[in-house]
C-alpha cells in the first residue's frame, strides 16, 4: 500500500519545472511538444475527484453546501486560473489521470506554478503570482482523508513557492540513478527562499536559467525535475526525455501577451532613449535587432535580498552533479554548480515585463514603478490576488496594492497571514537594485512606459 507521505510529495513534485534554449531541428516538435505538455499526466494521479468536488467543507466551518459557481471559488481560493486550452473544466495545473492502480483521478502538474492570469486573461507560460501552495496542498489531502503535514514549508508568502526547497528535497528520496533511496538523505534543504516563478518566454533568450544563473538553458533533463516524485519509477525519465525536447521546442515558441492598455508613443520613445542609458547594459535592447548579455550580476553590485542564492548549497550540488539530471552533457554544468564565477543574480530579458509582476527573484516589489524607486517600495503590503483588469496598475506598472500597518495577527489562519508580504522576513527583502533611484520622476515614468511596449 502506497503510504500518504508519499501521495503528498507526488503532488508537491508536480510544482517545479526549468527552463532550456535552443531552436527545434524538427519542425513538428514544438506540437508535439504542446501536446504533450497540455494533453498529458506525467505523474500518477493522486487527488481524487471526491476531494475536488468536496474541498469547500475545508474552507469554513460555517459554510453548510457547496458554494455557488464552484469553481470559480475553487479557483480564487487556492490561486488557480481557467485552462486556456481543452481540460475537462478543471483550471491550470489539474489534469485527469490515473492512479498507480488504473483509477481515474486527478494530477498535478508544472501549470499550477506556470500557468498564470493577469488582466483577465490565462497564459501557459505566465508565473502563477496568486497561488497558495501550502494551502492547496493542506486542503486537498484533508478532503482525501489524509491528514499529513508537507515535510516543509512550501508557501511562506502567497503567490511565491521553495521550489528550490522542493528539488532539494526530492533528489534526496532517490539514488544518483534515480532509484528510490531508503531514507532521505539531508542535502541541506532551505524553505525561506521565497520564489517569484519567471515567465517561459523569456527562456528563448537565455544561455543560463534559475534566479542565480546557475543551469544551463539548453537542458532538457531540467524540465523533468517534477517528475521526480516518489510515484515514479527510474525507468520513467528515460523513457520520456525525447518528449520532453518536444516540450522543450514548444516552450521555445512562446510568446509574452501584449499590453492591453493604450501607450503614449511620444512617452514610450524617450523612455527607449533612457532606458537604453540606464539599464540596457544588464537587460539588453529589444526590437528586430535585439541584445540579451545573459549578464550575472555580483550580489555586491545588485544588493538583493541573497537568501535565495545561499539556500541551494554546494551539498546539493554536489549530488546533483553525480545524478542523471547532472551527466546531461559535459560542460553544461559547471564543476562548482550551484556556484558561478561571479555570486550573484541573473538579470533577465524584459519582454512582456507588464505581466510579470511582482518583481526581483523573491516578488518583493509589486511594481516597475518601485522596482526604479527604491525608496517607495511599501515593506508590509496586500493585495487582493484576482487578476483582473480592476486589480492591475497601469501607471506604476504591477499589482494594485494595499499598504499594511502591522503584522498580521499571530492567532489568523496561517493561510491569511501568507496574503501580507513582509519584506522584513527572511528571504523576502525588497532591498537593492536602486540603479533607478537617480533618474529623476519623469524619467522614470517615461522609462516605465517604454516598457510596456516590450
Amino acid at each position: 500500500m502506497i503510504g500518504r507521505n508519499r501521495i503528498v510529495l507526488a503532488v508537491l513534485a508536480s510544482f517545479f519545472v526549468g527552463g532550456a534554449t535552443s531552436p527545434a531541428a524538427d519542425p513538428s516538435a514544438p506540437e508535439r511538444g504542446k501536446q504533450a505538455l497540455l494533453g498529458r499526466a506525467f505523474n500518477p494521479a493522486t487527488i481524487s475527484f471526491n476531494a475536488y468536488r468536496s474541498a469547500w467543507r475545508q474552507w469554513d466551518d460555517d459554510l453548510k453546501e457547496s458554494p455557488a459557481r464552484y469553481t470559480a471559488a475553487f479557483m480564487e481560493r487556492y490561486g488557480l486560473h481557467a485552462a486556456p486550452y481543452p481540460n475537462n473544466g478543471y483550471p491550470m495545473g489539474l489534469r485527469e489521470g490515473r492512479t498507480l492502480f488504473g483509477a481515474k483521478a486527478l494530477s498535478t502538474d508544472c501549470l499550477l506554478c506556470h500557468g498564470g492570469s493577469i488582466c483577465g486573461q490565462s497564459y501557459v507560460g505566465l508565473g502563477n503570482t496568486a497561488l497558495d501552495a501550502q494551502l492547496f496542498l493542506d486542503e486537498m489531502s484533508a478532503a482525501d482523508g489524509r491528514s499529513v503535514k508537507t515535510p516543509f514549508r512550501f508557501c511562506n508568502v502567497r503567490g511565491t513557492v521553495e521550489a528550490g526547497g522542493m528539488a532539494v528535497f526530492l533528489f534526496g528520496l532517490r539514488e544518483p540513478d534515480l532509484k528510490m533511496r531508503g531514507s532521505r538523505l539531508d542535502l541541506d534543504l532551505h524553505d525561506d527562499l521565497c520564489e517569484d516563478t519567471p515567465a517561459w518566454w523569456l527562456l528563448k533568450k537565455k544561455k543560463t536559467m534559475y534566479h542565480t544563473g546557475g543551469g544551463d538553458a539548453r537542458s532538457v533533463r531540467s524540465l523533468m525535475q517534477f517528475m521526480l516524485s516518489p510515484l515514479n519509477t527510474a525507468s520513467v525519465f528515460d523513457r520520456e526525455e525525447a518528449t520532453f525536447r518536444d516540450v522543450q521546442a514548444y516552450l521555445l515558441t512562446l510568446e509574452p501577451p501584449k499590453y492591453p492598455f493604450p501607450v503614449d508613443q511620444g512617452l514610450a520613445r524617450t523612455g527607449k532613449a533612457v532606458f537604453e542609458q540606464t539599464c540596457s547594459r544588464c537587460h539588453g535592447t529589444y526590437g528586430a535587432n535585439w541584445t540579451y548579455p545573459n549578464k550575472i550580476v555580483p550580489l555586491e553590485v545588485i544588493g538583493t535580498d541573497s537568501t535565495r542564492y545561499y539556500g541551494i548549497t554546494e551539498t546539493f550540488g554536489r549530488y546533483y552533479r553525480q545524478t542523471w539530471f547532472g551527466k546531461e552533457r559535459r560542460g553544461w554544468l559547471a564543476d562548482d554548480y550551484p556556484a558561478r564565477a561571479t555570486a550573484g543574480y541573473q538579470a533577465p530579458p524584459l519582454d512582456g515585463i507588464w505581466a510579470t509582476a511582482p518583481y526581483f527573484h523573491n516578488g518583493s516589489v509589486p511594481t516597475v514603478y518601485h522596482v526604479l524607486n527604491s525608496k517607495a517600495r511599501p515593506a508590509l503590503f496586500t493585495r487582493s490576488y484576482r487578476t483582473g483588469k480592476e486589480d492591475y496598475d497601469p501607471v506604476r506598472l504591477g499589482w494594485r496594492v494595499q499598504l499594511v500597518d502591522a503584522r498580521p495577527d499571530p492567532k489568523l489562519p496561517a493561510w491569511e497571514r501568507r496574503k501580507v508580504y513582509d519584506t522584513t522576513q527572511p528571504g523576502s527583502g525588497n532591498g537593492g537594485h536602486t540603479f533607478g533611484d537617480h533618474l529623476t520622476e519623469g524619467e522614470r515614468m517615461a522609462v516605465i512606459e517604454y516598457l510596456k511596449t516590450l
